[in-house]
């Protein structure tokens, strides 16, 4: 008896399953739609909906790239600030490694949560000896304002500023990190996950196209990095650790800022952030603006070298101006 009560029983749950849809689940075998996740920013001027949290952001509804062949990157987009437009967008989803545009994120948290007049003692943890790694040259036992700091973080891409902002603000390179996802994710950031404050290659540190408009756009917020993003060479004196004054001049890394590259007529740079490793190739975000004072963010992901890197910038730039 208690044999057949089972088997029933059994019988109308399985039932009361498949005629109430749990049979959808079968669904995950294509799970994601483009449709799915722009949802996510879709305008608030659908009659009966509320604003949603983006409604003052770019909204990416398709890949607009397929006939530009002049855009060899792996991934780069046009953002219009002033009327939230997309302009250009080639793989804007693709998670790829950023590189030091990574250090966007790290000024982002250090001008919205830190005190620029701070002033730091530079510790062992900002020795950084991988081959290659840009530095602005912080030694421990260094003294420097967290302003300084972000002018060595942002105009040479200093790795060792990047660690010395991290641990002063956090404590570790660790909780830092943890401090850069939690802000991606209040920013609508999803195909981001960062490691460390300056970008240098690891396979869990990566970003998105739209992902780093949405943190350029944010960052562009604030006075003070709108500053250091413009400034193509920033001269400083601070406290060396054997109580000696270190002169120091940073020299920016934006071709277009340095005048090694042309900008494209109607268009004036505003400042932004390079980019490269072996891995992620050459890499670039910036914003600009036109002649009426509207501004654009652009960024590209993967160029081959330098000299792509900014022919890419510049194809997509002119989009703006056609």
């Amino acid at each position: 008896m208690k044999r057949k009560v089972f088997v029933t029983s059994g019988c109308i749950i399985l039932s009361a399953l498949f005629l109430t849809g749990c049979a959808g689940l079968h669904k995950l075998d294509n799970p994601y739609e483009f449709s799915e996740r722009t949802a996510l920013y879709q305008s608030a001027s659908v009659a009966g909906k509320s604003e949603t949290f983006a409604h003052d952001l770019c909204v990416v509804s398709k890949d607009t790239a397929d006939s530009d062949s002049s855009v060899t990157a792996e991934a780069a987009a046009v953002f219009d600030l002033s009327d939230n437009n997309v302009i250009f967008a080639k793989n804007p989803f693709e998670k790829l490694y950023p590189a030091s545009i990574t250090k966007t994120m790290t000024a982002l948290l250090a001008v919205k949560y830190g005190d620029l007049s701070d002033e730091v003692t530079v510790t062992k943890d900002a020795v950084i000896k991988e081959s290659g790694a840009s530095l602005c040259g912080i030694k421990p036992g260094d003294k420097l304002t967290m302003e300084q700091l972000l002018y060595g973080l942002m105009i040479p891409s200093g790795n060792d500023a990047g660690v010395a902002i991290a641990v002063n603000m956090a404590g570790s390179v660790d909780q830092f990190a943890q401090m850069m996802n939690d802000e991606a994710k209040k920013l609508g950031a999803t195909g981001t996950h960062f490691v460390n404050p300056h970008g240098l290659s690891d396979e869990d540190h990566y970003t998105t196209a739209y992902d780093l408009y949405l943190i350029f756009n944010e960052a562009l917020k604030y006075p003070e990095f709108r500053k250091i993003i413009g400034t193509a060479e920033y001269k400083t004196s601070y406290q060396g650790g054997d109580g000696k004054t270190v002169n120091e001049t940073w020299k920016g890394t934006n071709w277009y800022m340095t005048g090694e590259r042309k900008t494209p007529d109607g268009l004036t740079v505003l400042g932004g952030k390079t980019g490269t490793t072996l891995s992620a190739g050459s890499c670039l975000i910036m914003g600009s603006s036109d002649s009426s004072k509207n501004e654009y963010i652009s960024v590209v992901l993967k160029a081959r070298d330098h000299a792509g890197l900014y022919d890419n910038m510049s194809n997509i730039l002119n989009k703006i101006v056609e």
